[in-house]
């Protein structure tokens, strides 16, 4: 059985481990779904991987146990094992099992605050489930899986987990009782709570589906390529100009951190919390430029205005998002709204739950603001020079417009200039930013290596 579950978990879009030695050493079952079918169980399992160099993880797995082989559900096929709860069982993923997600959904609606053994579900008032709605598994997500119920719902299921408050749950829950219009409503969640160690693990989230909603990345694409195919036509004179929805979008981040602030700790960071944070930024300028040589012709502007930040003292930080760009963001028919407020994946949870400064989610969009239309230049342009200089120019101008109102609108919602405090810091978080950009791209996409590189000649 451990060898098949070994074998799907390899091959899985969410694990984590690919490219590492590991073994699968402990497969706990945490729970079961009550009242399913006949022929029927769907439970969760946890899966422990630990890796050559002593690392373990996590990994949550729902699983359907048919006593009959299910067709349908070939594509899912863990194994065929004899079970100790429940005898001779062909076992699928659960989450591309409708009958199975059925299960999932009615014990969210069952009662609020429900306990299923190990498993409690929550459920936050002010929204009916649909329970007729039939479950559609997403494929594009990579390291978790969503699961919508027909236009109704959206679940979140974490793959990779770690004991302790997810940062989207918990944000969520608090801007979806605050009332924020910039994120999809949290209908419950799912947490594991073992008395037993006094832990607790958040398996699953329930939230509103905005099913017409349109890909804030997608979106700034389609704007660049309405540019580059007037050739005669400044960003501000095409019909696709993204200036306007920047600026709506500065407005809402804007308004979320306001929510944030005022619902979660704020705090103080002192001169030696900077120097602190400025040294890190140094360590990490360090290690690529052993990664990406080319750096070195940008690290002496670098190391300055990462010395910048050792002149400041009481920085207010809080929570934020952690990992925002123009793919964390969707355009609904009411305007813009924030996802996955997980913060950066590789980081470890506690590290994500820390405050931090207004200012890294900013420089995140910023950046994503000047990815957009060099990927599209880069993707698209012909073999002729003039060609991709000429677009090479034109993202430019794309780029610096759509920066410019993004950040005039987030910092005139905010009610605050950019004073030199604010400054020092925007330029630090970008020039991190672009510092770990550029070794992604190296070592993921070398093609794009340009893209971060030409982002250092404007880096003070």
């Amino acid at each position: 059985m451990n060898d098949q579950v070994a074998s799907w978990v390899a091959q899985a879009r969410w694990f984590g481990g690919k490219g590492r030695d590991w073994t699968l050493t402990a497969l706990r079952r945490v729970g079961e779904l009550p009242d399913p079918p006949p022929g029927l169980r769907v439970v969760i399992e946890l899966a422990e991987v630990t890796y050559a160099d002593g690392d373990t993880e996590l990994y949550q797995l729902p699983l359907a146990l048919y006593s009959e082989p299910q067709d349908r559900l070939g594509h899912a096929l863990l194994g065929e094992w004899d079970d100790a709860d429940h005898g001779h069982a062909w076992v699928y993923d659960a989450l591309h099992d409708r009958e199975a997600m059925a299960l999932w959904l009615r014990a969210f609606d069952a009662a609020a605050n429900a306990t299923r053994g190990l498993l409690h579900f929550h459920r936050v008032p002010g929204h009916d489930l649909d329970l007729e709605a039939h479950s559609t598994l997403f494929s594009g997500e990579q390291s978790n899986s969503s699961v919508a119920f027909g236009d109704d719902a959206l679940m979140k299921v974490f793959r990779k987990v770690t004991p302790g408050v997810n940062p989207d749950i918990a944000i969520h829950h608090v801007l979806t009782e605050a009332g924020s219009t910039h994120v999809a409503a949290l209908y419950g969640w799912l947490d594991l709570v073992d008395e037993d160690t006094d832990t607790t693990i958040q398996l699953a989230m329930l939230q509103q589906f905005l099913r017409t909603a349109s890909d804030g990345w997608d979106l700034a694409l389609a704007s660049v390529r309405n540019l580059f195919a007037e050739a005669d036509l400044h960003a501000e004179e095409v019909g696709g100009d993204f200036a306007g929805e920047a600026a709506r979008l500065g407005v809402a981040l804007a308004e979320v951190h306001a929510d944030l602030a005022a619902h979660f700790p704020r705090e103080q960071r002192d001169a030696a919390a900077l120097d602190r944070l400025a040294s890190a930024m140094e360590g990490r300028l360090d290690a690529a430029i052993a990664v990406v040589p080319a750096l070195t012709a940008y690290e002496e502007d670098l190391r300055r205005t990462f010395a910048r930040l050792r002149e400041l003292d009481g920085v207010e930080v809080q929570q934020v998002h952690g990992d925002l760009h123009l793919g964390q963001t969707l355009r609904t028919v009411k305007g813009w709204k924030i996802v996955d407020f997980e913060g950066e994946p590789a980081k470890p949870l506690a590290v994500r739950l820390e405050p931090d400064s207004v200012w890294r989610d900013v420089a995140g969009m910023i950046r994503s603001f000047d990815y957009a239309p060099r990927v599209t230049a880069l993707t698209g342009a012909g073999a002729d020079s003039s060609e991709t200089e000429q677009r090479a120019y034109r993202a430019a101008e794309w780029s610096a417009r759509n920066r410019q109102a993004f950040l005039e609108s987030y910092t005139e919602q905010r009610g605050t200039g950019l004073d030199e405090a604010a400054s020092a810091l925007l330029d630090a978080y970008l020039a991190d930013k672009v510092v770990y950009e550029a070794v992604y791209e190296a070592r993921n996409r070398p093609g794009w290596i340009s893209i971060p590189l030409a982002a250092l000649g404007d880096t003070p």
